[in-house]
């Protein structure tokens, strides 16, 4: 294929060289002309492992060259992919001075073009830019529709500095935001001999995944590092701790609790954490990350209290109130506290949990339900079906499978609160959604 690489950074560099190594016929473009005549003479702007010899063996081979000229470059190209910087402001915002000049000056060739390229954006944006910038900024210019005229994608890269060629031909995965399948379809010819998962989704979410990675990122080595902190302050070699820790595949490095949901609660999570933050006070370490969970923690519970609150109805029905499905532990149950919430609020409850029963549970929880929380006890109900009787709005608590037939079993007044995601519905306001999702 004929592709344009706008923008010779880092990036830019990277997936011009991949490309052209790939058999592609590849035109990098940039302003600044040192970039340009150095990529001309074969070697690369940036430092970056193989790259330098990919980019030598390229330009030799005819199948890389630069220019600073983008009307040669979109006129020459089944696909612009923008690779330009999108750095921040002083404020934390994103600058996207470049990413709105490059797709001016490619709409004003758009308008002259008789194809239909794929303007394809590789640089990190969040959220919105593809709709609400690049996609107006390119028609306003070129006269023409995105989707009809051109096509529109948004491609994020996962490129390690050091490891970026190795990353490029060994993806993670990859992931296509398309604005329609045809742009989809031409972009995914890229990747046919690639490695790893190819997701095509929606533009937007495609935008977000980059931010979701290098934020997860972000948080590993502030985590480590404060468990490093406090095993040093307790002489425990904080690398073999975290070596354990990573051979759990199952829990720790998985998909398990990565999921938006409503808060943590049990007999372990709320209470480990607290020990481990006050052994910290007691050494006189500070721990930012591990002190903000608890509250993060509170306020999800706080958003699913408003969540019902906003619905505006007093009869409320809760299905699952055990802190997890298949269990009747109701230690630090998050849905525990949401009731107590709303029985002070003056809520008509119903609660449902085939769990939790009075006639059946022993021991410590039966000690809890009737010592600690009497006057939740007399609201519990022995069938669903009493529930959705009495109910304006259901709260599903808990992933219990026998609550995945529930939104096809309530009536036109009635909404559904799923704290869990029970089946794959999207959320539609006031009817059936989520607090986080």
């Amino acid at each position: 294929m004929r592709i344009s690489v706008m923008g010779l950074g880092y990036v830019g560099v990277v997936s011009a060289g991949c490309l052209a190594q790939g058999g592609h016929e590849v035109i990098g473009v940039d302003p600044e002309q040192v970039k340009v005549d150095l990529i001309n003479a074969g070697k690369s702007p940036i430092v970056e492992n193989d790259i330098g010899g990919i980019v030598k063996t390229q330009v030799a081979a005819g199948r890389l060259r630069a220019t600073a000229n983008v009307a040669d470059a979109v006129h020459s190209s089944d696909i612009l992919l923008i690779c330009v910087g999108t750095p921040s402001r002083s404020n934390g915002g994103i600058d996207l001075t470049y990413v709105r000049r490059v797709c001016e000056q490619i709409g004003e060739e758009l308008r002259h073009h008789n194809a239909a390229p794929v303007v394809v954006m590789r640089s990190t944006m969040l959220p919105g830019t593809i709709r609400e910038v690049v996609i107006p900024t390119l028609e306003t210019h070129s006269g023409k529709r995105a989707g009809a005229d051109f096509g529109v994608c948004i491609n994020p890269e996962f490129l390690r500095e050091g490891t970026a060629v190795y990353d490029y031909r060994n993806p993670p995965k990859t992931v296509i935001g398309e604005l329609d399948p045809a742009s989809g379809d031409v972009l995914a010819k890229l990747y046919a001999d690639t490695s790893g998962p190819l997701i095509r989704t929606d533009i937007e979410t495609a935008e977000m995944v980059k931010y979701v990675d290098n934020c997860w990122h972000a948080l590993k080595v502030g985590y480590a590092n404060e468990i490093g902190n406090i095993c040093k302050s307790l002489g425990v070699d904080g690398h073999s701790v975290m070596d354990i820790f990573c051979q759990d595949t199952k829990l720790n490095l998985s998909p398990y609790y990565l999921k938006p949901g409503f808060a943590f609660g049990g007999s372990c999570l709320p209470k480990d954490l607290r020990a481990l933050l006050y052994k910290a006070k007691t050494l006189d370490l500070t721990l930012p990350i591990l002190g903000s969970i608890l509250p993060s923690n509170q306020q999800q519970l706080e958003r699913g209290v408003q969540a019902v609150v906003e619905q505006g109805q007093k009869k409320v029905g809760i299905l699952g109130f055990s802190f997890k499905a298949g269990t009747d532990d109701l230690r630090e149950s998050p849905v525990v506290e949401l009731t107590e919430r709303l029985i002070g609020k003056g809520y008509d409850l119903r609660i449902y949990d085939k769990n939790v029963n009075i006639a059946s549970i022993r021991g410590a929880n039966r000690d809890y339900i009737l010592n600690h929380i009497p006057h939740i006890s007399r609201l519990m109900v022995s069938k669903i079906s009493d529930v959705l009787d009495h109910a304006r709005t259901i709260v599903i608590g808990n992933a219990a499978a026998e609550f995945r037939e529930i939104p096809k079993r309530i009536g036109s007044n009635q909404s559904i609160i799923d704290f869990v995601r029970i089946c794959q519905t999207r959320s539609i306001a006031g009817v059936y959604e989520g607090i986080c999702w």
